[in-house]
């Protein structure tokens, strides 16, 4: 990339699931330090704002609205065009949001050559690649690796939330009593390959409850109304729920809870980012997304001669996910709860 004189205007277009949206907060630290009289601003989903929103280094937020259809990625490229002026950063690898950042009339737009968008950007680095093929690295890495060139170094500190101080005490008033706290997270937006089944959260939840005194609280969100009902149904103790609030109450129990159970989905990342341990059942995907330097706990998966197949809807018997068994959660969670 070519020298630039530092700009005073920077637009970061987040990614669009919560998982990959904490794991670019290193790249988005790395942004403001280098760039440290430059305002950051943030574009994404209202929960992706909602996910980043705390963060100190993070001067402004523009949540947007689904960016299908020309009409709403104009609306959003006129929201966001004053914070565009002198660099996007796109670290989705959609059209739409190189689009976006073309339509804003950033001078300089920066994102890896993906999905034919090339021409839409000043700067498109090549993805990793092997044999010719896209292939999966750590993603905190890879934002990393789009800034480094703009001058933006890792600092080497990993993915940072911030929680609200009012919701993290309404969450420790609401949810008070003996016994570490569990937070169990068996829902997973991106399909139901990625869900361990429900009935084995539930067997989790009772054990830890009979073996460590643990109180759990599970947590779901909207549109995971039936697997909620799954787990309540299953469970034989009762489990703790503490509904509303959004992403603010969600990150506020992780950052208080002293373990979570749960898929490989944003919680889990959440969670890393708060410091607390995870036990994370993997099924379909590749670890090589997600394995981070940073995470404590287990992470449980079984090869399967179908897998990682990186499909979110499971086309033969979700051997992947039916072969960890709940007592493989239970004992490698014990460790991390010890009275």
């Amino acid at each position: 990339m070519a020298d630039m004189p530092d700009p005073a205007h920077i637009l970061a277009i987040a990614p669009n699931w919560l998982g990959d949206a904490v794991m670019c907060t290193p790249a988005l630290r790395a942004i403001k330090r280098r760039f440290p009289q430059s305002t950051l601003a943030v574009a994404g989903q209202p929960a992706i704002c909602a996910l980043l929103d705390g963060l100190p280094w993070v001067d402004r937020l523009h949540p947007l609205p689904s960016l299908r259809g020309l009409f709403s990625l104009l609306s959003a490229s006129w929201t966001v065009n004053e914070d565009a002026q002198d660099l996007a950063v796109v670290f989705p690898h959609s059209f739409r949001a190189a689009l976006l950042a073309r339509l804003a009339r950033a001078k300089r737009r920066v994102g890896y050559n993906r999905d034919n968008r090339s021409w839409l950007l000043t700067d498109a680095p090549e993805p990793h690649r092997e044999n010719g093929v896209v292939t999966p690295v750590y993603m905190a890495h890879e934002y990393l690796e789009l800034v480094a060139p703009l001058g933006c170094a890792d600092d080497g500190l990993g993915l940072e939330l911030a929680a609200d101080p009012a919701e993290r005490a309404a969450v420790r008033e609401r949810l008070a009593g003996d016994g570490p706290l569990v937070a169990l997270a068996p829902g997973a937006a991106f399909g139901p390959a990625k869900r361990w089944p429900a009935e084995r959260f539930a067997a989790v939840a009772d054990a830890l409850a009979a073996r460590r005194g643990a109180r759990c609280v599970l947590l779901t969100g909207p549109g995971e109304e039936e697997t909620r009902a799954a787990v309540l149904a299953a469970v034989k103790r009762p489990l703790l729920e503490f509904p509303g609030g959004g992403i603010a109450r969600l990150k506020a129990v992780l950052a208080e809870a002293d373990l979570l159970i749960g898929n490989d989905s944003g919680p889990r990342h959440i969670a890393i980012a708060f410091g607390r341990p995870v036990i994370c059942v993997m099924g379909p995907t590749s670890p090589r997304y997600t394995d981070s330097p940073w995470e404590k706990g287990r992470l449980l998966r079984v090869d399967v001669d179908c897998g990682p197949c990186q499909k979110p809807i499971c086309s033969t018997d979700h051997r992947c996910m039916t072969r960890i068994a709940a007592d493989a959660v239970v004992e490698a969670a014990l460790p991390f709860l010890q009275q």
